[in-house]
């Protein structure tokens, strides 16, 4: 005795195979939501109404004993976010067969006209926003969301803004997908927030290129404190750059004053040194990065903010340290696992009094750099920095914690 799972779409049994539809017409017992059901509703079939999967399973059990042809109607692909992976799991796998209809998310990314082979595809349907948090935060081109009523369009919407991403999403809402109201449309998310729409919905989020330096709106920014969204990063690790929250410490322990110079070794995207770059104009920020792409995202970040008094240096630190200006500030973001011979040709370059910053990850620099300090007998303090921005999670809010660092401030004797 087989179980038949068969998916189907908006169109009903319109839908359906010559192969699927004679399938269906054979059983004696159909299994589906109302609206699966209602698209047969002059079937002579006995009718069980998917609720309670626990009492369905019951039931399906007790009528596989009595030879009958069991039909479960199922949305799309039953064993893509379906139906079809709980029934693996409570009934015998060789009394099941699948039959496929298109999936939301295939309709969804034919209707946007986007190829989806390289796409991500997320359950909130009952579930938390982590893995599609986790997803934006890495950047992902191409995000499907299939939603429910508490994670709804609006509420992606919210967790969009409120994780203030370095990446710009296109917002697709496509509604009814094969039904005859379907209704695709790419909304600014600032419409998406007041709009109510169709309870059958997929969300396709389609990452953009990165704004140009002129689509920047220089005068909307704050002086200190820039926000992670406004700088170019990396296209396949976007969320890597020094954080606001942590830029905003290390500016104010590097106890900056105008006409410096100012060493950022490891600058990676130049977050730091362009924080420093507008508040000190008359500062020298040399940005230090030993990638090529590093180096490129540097002097974009500069074009785009339009500072010039940050010299982009590509170069492996501690051997490229040597050729530039004596520094009055130094901060290390970053060491290529070169930290001790780094921390060497700063504590020797830097001026009397002047002051090393630290943003330390791991324990093993934290040692590292501890015990080089101790050695050389320099003044410093430790501020262990522990920070969780509030997200949206539906209709409510929530902490995510940033990657904690170790921030060490040291001043040369």
């Amino acid at each position: 005795m087989t179980v038949h799972i068969v998916g189907i779409g908006l169109d009903g049994a319109a839908g359906l195979t010559e192969t699927v539809r004679q399938i269906v017409d054979r059983a004696t017992v159909l299994v589906g939501s109302d609206r699966h059901l209602s698209y047969f509703s002059h079937h002579a079939a006995d009718r069980i109404l998917l609720g309670d999967f626990t009492v369905t399973i019951r039931q399906i059990r007790q009528r596989l004993s009595t030879g009958e042809v069991i039909v479960v109607l199922v949305t799309g692909d039953p064993l893509f976010f379906g139906l079809g992976r709980l029934l693996l799991m409570e009934l015998p796998t060789e009394l099941l067969s699948f039959h496929p209809h298109l999936s939301s998310i295939q309709l969804a990314f034919n209707r946007i006209k986007v190829p989806w082979q390289d796409a991500c595809a997320i359950s909130v349907h009952g579930r938390a926003f982590d893995e599609l948090i986790l997803a934006l935060q890495q950047g992902v081109e191409k995000v499907a969301v299939l939603t429910d009523d508490s994670h709804s369009p609006s509420a992606i919407a919210r967790l969009l803004l409120s994780l203030d991403l370095p990446s710009q999403y296109q917002f697709w809402i496509c509604e009814n997908l094969g039904g005859v109201d379907e209704r695709v449309r790419c909304l600014p998310i600032a419409d998406v927030l007041e709009e109510t729409f169709a309870p059958l919905n997929v969300v396709v989020l389609h990452r953009q290129k990165e704004l140009t330096a002129g689509e920047l709106n220089l005068q909307s920014l704050p002086m200190l404190g820039l926000p992670d969204s406004s700088f170019a990063s990396f296209s396949d690790r976007p969320g890597l750059m020094t954080k606001r929250e942590i830029r905003t410490l290390i500016l104010a322990e590097l106890a900056l004053q105008p006409g410096q110079t100012i060493w950022d070794v490891g600058a990676g995207t130049g977050s730091v040194s362009i924080e420093i770059a507008r508040l000190f104009p008359t500062s020298s920020v040399y940005a230090v990065e030993k990638t090529s792409a590093g180096t490129a995202l540097i002097e974009e970040n500069c074009r785009r903010f339009q500072v010039s008094n940050v010299i982009s240096i590509h170069g492996k630190a501690p051997d490229i340290l040597y050729r530039l200006a004596q520094p009055d500030r130094i901060f290390i973001g970053g060491s290529g696992g070169n930290l001790i011979e780094i921390l060497g040709i700063c504590g020797g370059h830097l001026i009397s009094d002047g002051v090393l910053v630290l943003a330390l990850a791991t324990i093993e620099h934290l040692n590292i750099a501890l015990k080089w300090l101790s050695d050389t007998g320099w003044n410093y303090q430790l501020l262990q920095v522990q920070l969780s921005r509030s997200v949206s999670v539906g209709s409510l809010t929530r902490f995510a914690p940033l990657n904690p660092v170790t921030i060490i401030t040291a001043r040369k004797k």
